[in-house]
Formats: structure tokens, sequence, C-alpha cells
């Protein structure tokens, strides 16, 4: 197979946890965008700091939406480092929507999914991700795409749980990692069709970011992809030593049609309300120096998980037949970058916070 499709295709098996992550918009407030709009604002609306979180996307950024039955995220060791048990992360501990909640100053938001059980923590904001989700159906009807995340979030607008002027003194993230390839490959895996494919991608994700800010939105996260050939999944042929550079030019398509399509929004908008998260150069930069910015994370040998399978046939968190373990896991967790074949550790993600701090600071000094 072309190593082209290949990356894609061995990049969706969601039984292994391959589930992607979508960013929620964050918010700036500038009072001459705000006028013609004949509406009267609390003044706690301008406040230094945003409100709220909202989250869309997939694994990535779920904390909790995907059924137990879907993704081996509730189930052992994920979740072993935070909160101590399987609590929904396809992690260990935490992603990247708990380390972007705590550079906002809110607790990380509630998942949807449990929303009847979240009392006062729904003034955070909510996480609508669900793993393995994309902008198009990923798994047929079973995984909300990022259009009926956006359709749950307006509903609860409709009842008044979240108002107009919730989003505006918020941060919306949208994080996805590329299960829409994933799924196209599966179903159709021509090359070409591929390249046509990712147009289309970018299309509907611009869409949904049209949509966002219709409701409100000031300021919002968009994720470009990570390095796909760089993923456990894709190095485990080379014995974790090199990433799959052809894989990782076509995430760089993605990538600079994401660029384009930001910058025409906001130009169009005159706004800066969208910027990209990049975590294609923040995963790059910590493989490279093997830990993070400042030196105190360490990852000897970045590109292989701290959780695998016994053998190809399994992945992290499987169990044989008589519930005997058919994985291993790492004796430090905080030594590894990826946690399993798709999804860092919580030492991974948080040394790429670390790398993407300086952007955040620049895209939301509104606050």
């Amino acid at each position: 197979m072309d190593p082209f499709l290949s990356l894609f295709f061995s990049c969706f098996l969601l039984t292994s946890g391959y589930i992607v992550v979508q960013a929620s918009p964050h918010h700036h407030h500038h009072h001459h965008h705000r006028r013609a709009e004949h509406e009267v604002y609390d003044d706690h609306a301008f406040s230094r700091r945003p409100t709220k979180l909202f989250v869309f996307g997939d694994s990535y950024a779920d904390t909790g939406n995907i059924r137990k039955s879907l993704g081996n995220s509730w189930k052992e060791p994920y979740g072993s480092t935070f909160p101590g048990k399987p609590a929904g992360r396809f992690s260990d501990g935490r992603i990247l929507t708990d380390y972007l909640a705590k550079f906002l100053g809110v607790k990380s938001p509630w998942a949807y999914t449990w929303m009847k059980l979240g009392g006062k923590k729904l003034r955070n904001g909510m996480n609508f991700a669900y793993g393995g989700s994309g902008v198009f159906n990923t798994l047929g009807d079973l995984l909300p795409n990022v259009t009926t995340q956006m359709d749950f979030f307006e509903k609860l607008m409709n009842e008044s749980l979240y108002t107009k002027r919730d989003l505006q003194s918020s941060v919306v993230l949208l994080c996805l990692a590329g299960n829409d390839y994933a799924a196209y490959v599966l179903k159709d895996g021509s090359v070409q069709g591929l390249q046509k494919f990712i147009p289309k991608v970018i299309n509907q994700l611009t869409l949904d970011l049209k949509r966002i800010k219709a409701l409100g939105a000031t300021k919002v996260a968009v994720t470009s992809l990570e390095p796909l050939g760089c993923l456990p999944r894709m190095t485990q042929m080379s014995a974790f030593q090199q990433c799959n550079v052809t894989q990782n030019l076509a995430v760089g398509y993605h990538n600079f049609l994401l660029q384009q399509a930001v910058e025409k929004l906001n130009n169009e908008t005159r706004t800066s309300t969208f910027f990209i998260l990049d975590l294609y150069n923040s995963f790059t930069s910590v493989l490279e120096q093997k830990g993070d910015s400042q030196g105190i994370l360490k990852f000897e040998t970045p590109l292989k998980p701290c959780c695998m399978g016994i053998n190809s046939g399994y992945w992290c968190g499987s169990l044989d037949e008589k519930g005997a373990k058919m994985y291993t896991v790492c004796s430090d967790p905080k030594s590894a970058f990826f946690w399993d074949a798709s999804h860092p550790t919580e030492a991974g993600w948080r040394a790429v916070y670390t790398n993407l701090k300086s952007s955040l600071e620049q895209n939301l000094k509104s606050y």
C-alpha cells in the first residue's frame, strides 16, 4: 500500500483508542466590534479573564464523552496518573483540554455526556469532544461529528443553560487530530482521492468555525494536525526510531490550507477571533529535543509509547478472553512522551503545552 495511505489506514483503530481532539474558541472583546449590536452587556463580559472554556473535537480533547463500549479510555491503565483510575481521557492523566483550562484559570470543563451530574461545575463551560470523531462522520452515527457537537451546544443555548454572553466571555477550543482521513481511507482508499478530500475537510471545518463565531464566540483556538507520521502506530515499523516523512508532508498540506482558511476568516470579519494552536511544531519540537523547551521534562526514546500491546494484535488496555493483560506499561509514564499508539502522556501534553504557552499569551492578551 502507498505509504501516504498506510499512514491514515493504520491510524484509525478506535478500539486502540485513536481519537482526535477539538479546540474551543477563545474570547476577546473590543468595544468597537460590539457597538453595532445595540446590546447591553454587564461589566463582567469585559473582565480580564475568560470565564469558561467550551471544547469541540476528538480524543486529544475528550475528557469523558466517548461511550465506555467504544474506547479503551475507560479501561485500566488509562487514568493511572490522574485521576488515579480510568475516567475517559485517552492518556495516563491530563490532556490538552486540562492544560488549556489551567492556562485560562478555569477548571477543566465538564463532559457533556455527564452534564446531569455537573451541578455547579457547568459554570466552567462544557466539553463536547468525542474520541474518534471528525468534521464528518467517522464511525457511522456512533460518534457525534463536530456539527452534531455544535448542535448539542446550540440546544443548551436555546434552553438558556448558556447564553451568547457566556460564549463572548469564553474561549473555544476546536481540536481535530486526523480521524476524518483515517475513516476516508478505510472506506475508499485512493491517494488521489485523499488529496482531493483534504480541502473538503478544511471547507467543512471552516463552516464549523463560522458557526461558532455566529453563536457569539470571540476567541477560538483551532489545532493544526500533529505529525501523524510520528505517532507510535507509524514509527513501530522502524522500532520507534524515525517518523514517516511522506505522511508528515501530507499533514503539512492540511495545515497549510488550515492556515489560509483562518487568515481568510479573520480578514473577512476584521477580527482576530481565530488562531491556530500549532500542535505540529510543538510536537515536533518536543520530539527533536527529547523534552520540553525549559529542559525540565526528558523523554529519552520519545517515539516509543509507555503502554503497548504485547504484539500487533493487541493494544494498551486490552485483555485476553481470560482477563489477562495483553499489554505492558513502562515503569515511569513521566519518562515517556507517548502514552499509547496515538496519544501523549500527561507529561507529553505538559511539554506540548509549555511550547504553546507563548502563542496562547500572544493570542489571548486581550484578556
